[in-house]
């Protein structure tokens, strides 16, 4: 008899281990409260980052520190009262930090980002989502020259150990490639692997598509009803009680509270990020996805407009929206490019999950059978969501998977 499967959580990580499943020969239902990539797959910067081989370290200099401490940065942003419930996952982040340890998770991190273009393509070409990708590459500019040498020598490292394409810009070079950008920029870096995408909740919507081209079905319901029916799993949906002979709970930043019913205890954060959509004034254009790297935030030429995204929010996932990172950023923004009105009725905000150690949970889960996770991916959600529904649908039915991923079990935190 062929085997059912419910994968909560229908962003893209879901999505694509529903669609891996489902080709497995799996009967797979596809569950959310909400309609497929409408939470934390909706905002980002629209990035497929094949250099993003190192993980977003927590700062280490103390002169930075001081600097974050200050809470008026456009890349970072905290919430005072929410510190104490965040030190213990902070302290650890911070550890995990250490060059040394930094350097030891990078090589670990690093197959799944080596992998996350093609399995992308793969589903993209399936979903003939290809009208939605850009295949050109991303740009950040430098507002001084230490900063553009430290970023130099970091990406020809990053070339030789990782293989990943870069070309240096210098400032004629960023006038060429971005006309309508002003403000004494003194060069620039291209990364030339990365594949951009101009509407990332289109293309989960793509993918869910396709994935129900194979048989799949999305139905609504709610993680909390999920419990155990037997050897197997039963949940409540809009459609009655389900039951599957196994359950997957791609839920992002839900998934802490989602697993603690079931006795597990994740060290999972979480980092709020905003976005807003822009015109343009006149006949500006925007060529390339930009990083005005020593302020920290994002210009993304996208089909809704342009999209400015911010760095991190350190608060309670269900605390209210505080776009300040957001009001900041545009007011830098304005000063090099002619942004034109918002086009959104209010930003848009989202919570990418973390773990401390900066890798995802991927695996079963360890005390229980036919429970399986895959969550904890940070800022490479969208990039990574492809390669984690391989080799987890791989896990599932017995193969082998085509990378190793012992480093992002979940027994490391759970044994």
């Amino acid at each position: 008899m062929t085997k059912n499967a419910i994968v909560l959580g229908a962003g893209i990580v879901g999505v694509s281990t529903a669609i891996h499943l489902q080709r497995r020969g799996r009967q797979v239902t596809l569950i959310d409260r909400k309609e497929p990539g409408n939470e934390t797959s909706f905002g980002n910067a629209g990035l497929i980052q094949r250099e993003g081989v190192m993980p977003y370290g927590f700062p280490q200099q103390l002169g930075l520190l001081l600097r974050y401490a200050l809470n008026n940065r456009i890349d970072a942003h905290y919430h005072l009262k929410a510190l104490p419930s965040q030190l213990a996952f902070l302290a650890r982040y911070w550890w995990n930090s250490n060059p040394k340890r930094h350097e030891m998770i990078t090589k670990a991190y690093a197959p799944l980002i080596e992998n996350s273009i093609t399995e992308h393509k793969d589903l993209i070409e399936a979903s003939h989502a290809e009208a939605l990708i850009r295949r050109d590459g991303w740009m950040k500019i430098f507002r001084t020259e230490a900063k553009r040498d430290e970023a130099f020598v970091e990406a020809a490292a990053w070339k030789d150990q990782f293989g990943v394409s870069y070309e240096s810009l210098t400032s004629a070079d960023i006038a060429r490639l971005e006309p309508s950008i002003t403000g004494n920029f003194v060069g620039g870096l291209r990364w030339i692997d990365p594949w951009s995408v101009l509407d990332p909740h289109a293309l989960t919507r793509a993918y869910r598509s396709y994935f129900e081209s194979l048989g799949g079905r999305f139905v609504s319901g709610d993680a909390a009803s999920l419990g155990q029916a037997g050897s197997g799993w039963k949940i409540m949906t809009s459609e009655g009680s389900l039951e599957a002979d196994d359950a997957v709970l791609a839920l992002g930043p839900w998934a802490a509270v989602a697993t603690r019913r079931f006795g597990y205890s994740f060290p999972l954060g979480v980092k709020r990020g905003y976005h807003m959509h822009y015109g343009v004034q006149g006949n500006a254009v925007l060529n390339n996805w930009t990083l005005d790297s020593e302020r920290g935030y994002f210009l993304a030429p996208m089909n809704k407009g342009v999209r400015l995204t911010t760095g991190a929010e350190f608060a309670t996932l269900e605390a209210p929206k505080t776009p300040v990172q957001l009001d900041r950023a545009e007011a830098v923004a304005r000063t090099i490019f002619p942004l034109g009105e918002r086009l959104d009725p209010e930003p848009w905000m989202g919570a990418r999950p973390c773990t401390p150690d900066m890798m995802p949970i991927i695996g079963k889960a360890p005390r229980h059978q036919g429970l399986w996770f895959a969550f904890g991916h940070a800022h490479h959600g969208l990039t990574l969501g492809p390669v984690t529904g391989r080799v987890l649908a791989e896990l599932m039915t017995g193969e082998t998977p085509f990378i190793n991923i012992s480093a992002y079990s979940p027994n490391r935190f759970n044994p």
